[in-house]
């Protein structure tokens, strides 16, 4: 019996360069980390006693005989992928929501590949892991998915991610003082909106712009470079939350869908209350929203939108891993 735990992510900066229809021609970067929230995925091989051959339990409980009946499109690609021909018993379990905005979806593709190569008893590069997951979401489920959730579950932590070139994805860790990372995560709320939605439509419709949004993306991948600026430089923090603000600014002006009249209230509210920049986290519609304010005008916010849920995190470092591991099959 295998067990991983996947994080979940939040993106800064940069998201939108990294779909492979923008990068292959103009590269792309994201600044992002991931979270102390995670998707976890128990896997072992099924015993030969039953009437079906795979079970897979999430949200939905699936007893099928043959992988193409498998309705989870993840999964079902997935052990394609590996050729899987034994019968498997797959678990999921999340600390946060599917469809929340934050990687749920990427971060559960990542952790079944994971759980399966050590399944499989093979050893793979959290590179090997991101590009597979990539494979088998943008290829095989054909989502309208970007690059940058798979490869920052694989590999957690704080990191600068570049898109195109000849190595197609690079992972450079933003490294900085703990002092500086602490007043970072001190500065930073996360809120549910309460609407969940399907990204891969919202990215749907952000794809197709892209012809006519050139100058926009480029400006966010600018950010990308600037925020790290900020972030090494011995400037006011509160840059960072400005520079939030401006690009939020940009992505809802990419497609009307990104952005609604519940969410930009939020937003309002929020910067009456103190909040200095912030940004809807994923494709956009709904999900989880990220704000940058000060430590002291925090209660305040949390009083504003009281009718939120408000989920505390700190950054993690370990990206996707084995944590169980029965070494035999159960």
């Amino acid at each position: 019996m295998i067990i991983t735990r996947t994080p979940y992510r939040i993106s800064f900066f940069g998201g939108g360069t990294d779909y492979p229809a923008w990068y292959e021609k103009n590269g792309g970067a994201v600044l992002s980390t991931t979270i102390n929230k995670y998707s976890y995925l128990t896997c072992r091989h099924l015993p030969p006693f039953f009437k079906h051959k795979h079970r897979i339990v999430y949200s939905q409980t699936e007893n099928v005989s043959d992988i193409e009946d498998i309705n989870h499109p993840s999964v079902r690609e997935t052990l394609k992928f590996f050729k899987i021909d034994k019968g498997l018993e797959i678990h999921h379990d999340g600390d946060l929501p599917a469809m929340s905005g934050l990687g749920s979806s990427s971060s559960f593709t990542v952790g079944l590949v994971t759980a399966l190569n050590a399944l499989r008893g093979q050893l793979k590069t959290k590179r090997e892991v991101a590009l597979n997951a990539i494979h088998i979401e943008q290829n095989l489920i054909k989502e309208n998915v970007g690059s940058q959730d798979q490869t920052a579950a694989s590999f957690g932590g704080f990191n600068l991610i570049q898109f195109g070139g000849p190595r197609i994805i690079t992972v450079d860790p933003v490294v900085l003082s703990r002092e500086r990372i602490e007043e970072l995560e001190s500065h930073l709320m996360l809120f549910s909106t309460g609407l969940f939605r399907k990204a891969s439509k919202i990215a749907a419709s952000q794809i197709k712009t892209i012809p006519k949004k050139t100058e926009e993306l480029h400006a966010m991948r600018a950010m990308v470079d600037e925020g790290i600026s900020i972030l090494r430089s011995k400037n006011s923090i509160e840059n960072f939350g400005k520079l939030l603000h401006e690009s939020w600014k940009l992505k809802r002006g990419l497609t009307s869908k990104i952005s609604n009249t519940a969410i930009d209230d939020i937003y309002e509210t929020g910067r009456k209350a103190g909040v200095i920049g912030g940004k809807l986290i994923g494709a956009g519609g709904g999900g989880f929203m990220l704000l940058f304010a000060r430590p002291e005008n925090q209660e305040r916010i949390k009083i504003k939108l009281k009718n939120l849920l408000y989920v505390p995190f700190c950054f993690e470092y370990l990206g996707s891993q084995v944590i169980y591991h029965t070494g035999h099959d159960e």
